[in-house]
């Protein structure tokens, strides 16, 4: 019995190979290149897994249908497998040594003429690429960053339950939280006047689960929230790693979330060196001071060090008046500056303006010669010391962020980054990891004058009830942690606190009553009156995972269909208005906005 060819392929796009010569065989795909060399055409087959080169002349039958196609069309070639001329095969292709001579050729799709080419990287306006996205997503870059996305999740599936985690869902639909963000809300049709919630994070749910007695919960879990985009951040919704775990500490939980990260870098990191565990842990108070932030990225060396002392009494005035007005002077040291010209530090300075800040102070520092008003005004002695006090070499300089802690801490981070940037300092082919732990359970709310929290106020306080009782509440620290890679911010977690009369105090210390409590989150409180166990956890955001290990600057380029950065929806669009009859429905009237 004769053996029937399959329809569209019997192989795909990569599979053919130089043992393949002489086969009759059939690809389908997109027409990607099309290329005529005088009654030869080529023409670059194209797949989800790869290319094949194509060639027609004029004796194939195929010839005519082939040089009247667009690219992007959707072929398929039946022909025969030949080797490539010699000095013609094309090693950066997996089917470089062969080509396929097309006998025939069947139209299963033709294109039309493209709103943007699909061959080559060209950039292109960010509103065409998502009116666009189905054929965006045909480029080989943002094609292979989706496959990537999916690789990773499948690892850190599998890297979870081997690390003792079992996969659950929570819901979609669900009840309002104060998770932060404003909610997305769906109205109820068969509640009228009555809305649900989509989940900002599954965060009631996977403490429940731990309540409920699960103890080790994981779940690529979608979230939404109604806020404005980021770089690092889609607007609408996103993907976590979410996870959860009873009878554990703080390093219990680092002890576990550590490998899968790990490993999950290490696997993609494409030669990258990861940080090995344990992770560094940097208190949350060292890392504002040192790094002028809560996300350092450790591949820059430069660190900050606090200088206040040295400008008590200074003769540099501006300074002097703001340590004695209880603001603080951080140092950001730029190794080898004083070789620049005057320009890089008038440029610094303009920066820092353009930043909103009254401006970056600095002293330059050229053949052991410190230069610049400060350095003069400061007095060559006292400069002397800070230079010595600060480690500068002959041909560095030292910027100066100087005010408001919290103002002069921001800054400070703000030009260590910069000047790391300008200065060639960034560690280049690493992926460093850390933890910032040890965050402040409560702030100080400068605008409603009272004590807020100042992170989740879930989290266990260290010290737990004696804290909250004997302590002034600004200096009592969490068990809250964030994990943080090149900067960038993966997660934050924590220790729950699940001890009801923990929970309330710390509540009554920000101003709510217990029966404030109770009507506000009625679900966790009285799970908590029935036996909760000690629990913690995080969720790593998956976005911005796959936008490390893509190397991509911006958390669109690892979506497959993002909004833009107005929340809009260009290819399906959305949002749209709802028809009369749906919101008759929903009992629902639309109130027009006022103009102006």
């Amino acid at each position: 019995m004769r053996e029937t060819m399959h329809a569209y392929r019997t192989h795909t796009c990569a599979a053919l190979r130089a043992s393949d010569v002489g086969s009759t065989v059939r690809l389908s795909g997109w027409v990607h290149r099309k290329r005529d060399h005088g009654g030869v055409l080529f023409i670059d087959l194209r797949d989800h897994y790869g290319l094949t080169q194509v060639v027609a002349d004029t004796d194939s039958p195929a010839f005519a249908t082939l040089d009247g196609l667009r690219a992007e069309s959707v072929i398929t070639i039946t022909g025969e497998v030949k080797a490539r001329a010699a000095g013609t095969t094309n090693a950066n292709l997996a089917t470089g040594e062969i080509e396929l001579f097309a006998r025939s050729v069947e139209i299963q799709s033709p294109a039309q003429e493209l709103p943007l080419p699909v061959a080559g990287e060209a950039d292109y306006p960010e509103d065409i690429r998502l009116r666009y996205r189905f054929l965006d997503l045909r480029r080989e870059r943002i094609h292979a960053n989706i496959l990537l996305r999916s690789n990773v999740i499948a690892s850190i599936r599998r890297r979870m339950i081997e690390q003792g985690f079992t996969e659950y869902q929570t819901p979609i639909l669900t009840a309002s939280s104060p998770e932060g963000a404003r909610d997305y809300l769906v109205p109820s049709r068969v509640h009228p006047g009555k809305f649900y919630a989509l989940p900002q994070a599954p965060q009631m749910f996977k403490q429940l689960l731990m309540v409920a007695g699960f103890d080790r919960y994981f779940q690529i879990a979608p979230c939404f929230r109604d806020e404005d985009a980021r770089a690092d951040r889609s607007p609408g919704e996103f993907y976590q790693l979410d996870f959860e775990m009873s009878f554990v500490t703080q390093e219990d939980v680092f002890a576990a979330i550590e490998p899968v990260l790990h490993g999950v870098f290490e696997e993609f990191a494409r030669d990258k060196a990861v940080t090995p565990a344990p992770f560094p842990r940097i208190a949350y108070r060292d890392a504002m001071l040192r790094y002028g932030s809560d996300k350092p990225d450790l591949r820059n060396p430069l660190e900050i060090t606090d200088v206040s002392e040295h400008f008590k009494g200074s003769g540099f005035g501006i300074f002097a008046r703001i340590v004695e007005g209880g603001g603080v002077v951080r140092a950001i040291p730029a190794p080898g500056a004083g070789t620049r010209s005057r320009k890089f530090f008038d440029d610094m300075n303009d920066w820092a303006r353009g930043q909103g800040y009254t401006g970056l102070g600095y002293i330059n520092i050229k053949g052991g010669e410190a230069g610049g008003p400060i350095a003069k005004n400061h007095g060559a002695e006292k400069t002397a010391e800070l230079i010595a006090a600060l480690g500068l070499g002959p041909d560095d300089g030292v910027f100066f962020a100087a005010g408001k802690e919290g103002d002069a801490a921001k800054l400070a981070g703000l030009a260590r980054t910069r000047v790391g940037e300008d200065l060639g300092l960034i560690e280049q082919g690493v992926f460093k990891f850390c933890w910032v732990v040890d965050f402040p359970m409560f702030e100080w709310d400068e605008d409603n004058k009272k004590v807020d929290f100042s992170h989740n106020p879930f989290s266990m306080p260290q010290g737990e009830l004696h804290a909250l009782e004997t302590m002034n509440p600004l200096d009592i620290l969490a068990y809250q942690y964030d994990i943080v890679c090149n900067g960038v911010e993966l997660s934050s977690g924590a220790i729950r606190n699940h001890k009801l009369d923990v929970m309330f105090k710390a509540f009554e210390i920000a101003g709510y009553s217990e029966a404030e409590v109770e009507a506000n989150f009625p679900g966790m409180v009285g799970a908590f009156k029935y036996g909760a166990p000690p629990h913690g956890g995080s969720a790593p955001g998956i976005d911005r995972i796959v936008m490390l290990l893509a190397d991509e600057p911006n958390i669109r380029e690892v979506v497959a269909f993002p909004m833009t950065q107005k929340a809009e929806d260009l290819m399906m669009n959305a949002p749209a208005p709802a028809t009369p009859k749906q919101l008759r429905e929903l009992n629902i009237r639309v109130v027009e906005q006022a103009k102006g």
